[in-house]
């Protein structure tokens, strides 16, 4: 299972998860306002509609990853992966910490080096996938089955599991993740984004 937040529904309805910090404990790299917004009434709608149509359905007894993975495209693909993309990307935040170098460590920081030759090309890569996705969508740092990591750009909802490869981290490229700070200017939002990443949570996510 890739996350705590990311439930078996079993009949039960999907949740939206809790997030694992303050609303303003993000700032100045994500506003309190930009939290509420996103989290709030963005991921709360994709939540409901999900629940909606998975009623009565064989997906209603699957887990997240198991309906990203087997509904075809269209509205239930797309807020099922949005739920799933969501609940990765707000877990894999944290505080930023004044005066810290915030860089992955041991096994992480191995295979990143050894896939990209240098955490900052790595950088790099993920910043450009970011700044040339067209349109709405995202890019995640991906493990293939062989254990490489790779920068996967998805459009729209996509997420890696559809290649049945692991997303270890993700950036959300839509306007409403970043627009309330940082307007149409989606390169500096997304540079910010290395100051709160939780590379603890993106470790644990490598199989």
């Amino acid at each position: 299972m890739l996350t705590q937040m990311i439930i078996t529904s079993m009949t039960a309805l999907f949740v939206l998860p809790e997030l694992p910090y303050k609303a303003d404990a993000l700032e100045p790299v994500i506003s309190r306002e930009t939290i509420e917004y996103h989290h709030g009434k963005h991921l709360q709608a994709y939540v409901n509609t999900l629940n909606v149509l998975v009623k009565d359905t064989p997906y209603e007894q699957m887990n997240l990853e198991e309906i990203v993975r087997k509904a075809p495209e269209g509205p239930l693909f797309n807020n099922a992966g949005q739920v799933l993309n969501h609940t990765l990307y707000f877990e894999q935040f944290r505080e930023a910490k004044s005066g810290e170098e915030n860089v992955p460590q041991g096994r992480l920081a191995a295979a990143i080096d050894q896939a990209f030759g240098s955490f900052a090309e790595f950088k790099t890569k993920m910043e450009a996938a970011s700044a040339g996705l067209f349109g709405s969508g995202w890019v995640w740092l991906a493990q293939d089955d062989a254990g490489h990591l790779s920068v996967v750009q998805c459009p729209n909802a996509g997420n890696p599991v559809t290649k049945g490869w692991v997303p270890l981290l993700g950036f959300d490229v839509w306007e409403h993740a970043y627009y309330v700070d940082y307007r149409n200017r989606r390169a500096d939002h997304v540079a910010a984004l290395w100051q709160i990443v939780d590379w603890d949570v993106v470790g644990h996510r490598m199989k």
